[in-house]
């Protein structure tokens, strides 16, 4: 893998703290003005810039993109972020509880997504490409990172591991208690040649990121008589970490009806698909169980072993053998994309959201997932497949605005 050093857009350390924000794509506009409310640093005025404009304002009219930059340019110059003057590679930690990773920021080539050096495992949407390209197009920068994984190699590990043993020049703590630093790297030469022995790299999270910046280099590619390879937008912003350290989630399901059967009738149909096990418990202990709670009780089931696909590697995943065998021919949910029906609640909210919305009427169901493995990630990019929606829920999430590249 190639890993380019950047020259980076970074948060001034005395202000990191109010600047740091969560990502763009893990709240709405209403969320984001709430976090941002009596803060006018926090990043989300860069990357959610339509709080700053009329309620009912077209999130993705010039105006928001155009809002973004400028908010940016008035954080540059009163000194809350810094232009560096070198191209540098970034070490990361993020500390959550007992859980710690170290990894590394900077620009990764964008013909290697292209040409699937940098695998992906998800399929991404127009409309939120059109959204972050017009973003990197208006404003000039990435301003968030791609979330990036490797297989270990412990060279990379001893590496980094000297480097955080000083002092970060950045850091900054999230609501939820996510503690984040970031240390600049000047000597780059032996991190780039043992990159350079990487085969490949994975995409985690950030897939509307890497695909809008691909789409940038094609159109500022396209404008450039004098392009040569080197150019900035040849590169996209990221943090990689090792697999090992990488921590996924469940993601959880809520289903608002029964597809107008009783429970009774429900229950037998999933007996057809399903063991019932007797240690029922809110949380499934292994891969192709499920613990679904309805009418005040939780039941964890078993799917039967000759329903399970052995040799494929995305139906054999538990969320494919959901909707395979309950959500499709039992509730009716052939496409939990667009079917309203179903709801989806991230790990990191644990098991008792899941009983407040059942308990409050808005869902008749709640289906508690195993979370899907970083090796069953790995494997069904490396096969060229794309994985359901939402299969994975990473957790912790970087905050944006500490680093940003310019383009």
């Amino acid at each position: 893998m190639i890993l380019h050093p950047i020259p980076a857009l970074l948060a001034s350390p005395a202000t990191a703290q109010r600047l740091a924000s969560v990502p763009y794509d893990v709240v709405d506009t209403t969320e984001s003005r709430q976090l941002a409310a009596g803060n006018p640093l926090s990043w989300l005025h860069v990357v959610r810039s339509e709080i700053d404009l009329p309620e009912g304002t077209d999130a993705y009219s010039a105006a928001v993109y155009q809002q973004a930059a400028d908010n940016m340019r008035k954080l540059e110059a009163a000194g809350h972020l810094v232009r560096e003057s070198s191209a540098r590679l970034y070490a990361c930690r993020m500390t959550m509880g007992e859980h710690v990773q170290v990894g590394l920021m900077g620009g990764f080539s964008v013909a290697e997504y292209e040409q699937g050096i940098i695998r992906k495992h998800e399929l991404t949407r127009r409309d939120k490409e059109d959204d972050r390209t017009r973003h990197i197009v208006t404003t000039r920068v990435q301003t968030e990172p791609v979330l990036l994984t490797y297989r270990d190699v412990s060279v990379i590990d001893q590496l980094l591991a000297a480097v955080v043993e000083k002092p970060a020049l950045l850091m900054a703590t999230s609501e939820t208690g996510v503690k984040h630093e970031i240390w600049p790297i000047s000597d780059c030469a032996a991190l780039i040649e043992s990159f350079a022995g990487i085969p490949v790299g994975y995409i985690a999270d950030g897939h509307h990121r890497s695909a809008s910046a691909w789409r940038t280099y094609q159109q500022l590619r396209g404008e450039n008589p004098h392009h040569t390879g080197r150019e900035e937008y040849n590169f996209f912003l990221a943090a990689i970490f090792p697999a090992s350290q990488m921590r996924i989630l469940a993601y959880n399901r809520v289903v608002k009806e029964l597809n107008g059967l009783s429970s009774v009738d429900f229950w037998k149909r999933v007996d057809e698909r399903f063991d019932r096990l007797p240690q029922a418990g809110a949380v499934p202990t292994a891969a192709e169980q499920f613990s679904i709670y309805m009418e005040g009780r939780w039941q964890t089931l078993r799917i039967k072993p000759h329903l399970v696909p052995r040799g494929d590697a995305v139906r054999r995943l538990d969320c494919s053998l959901l909707q395979e065998q309950l959500l499709a021919p039992i509730l009716g949910i052939s496409d939990p994309r667009s079917d309203k029906r179903i709801d989806f609640v991230g790990g990191i909210r644990g098991t008792a959201e899941l009983e407040k919305r059942v308990q409050a009427g808005r869902a008749v169901l709640a289906i508690s997932m195993y979370p899907t493995s970083m090796e069953q990630l790995m494997s069904v990019a490396d096969a060229g497949q794309i994985m359901p929606p939402k299969s994975t829920w990473f957790e912790p999430k970087l905050r944006s605005g500490l680093v940003a590249h310019p383009i």
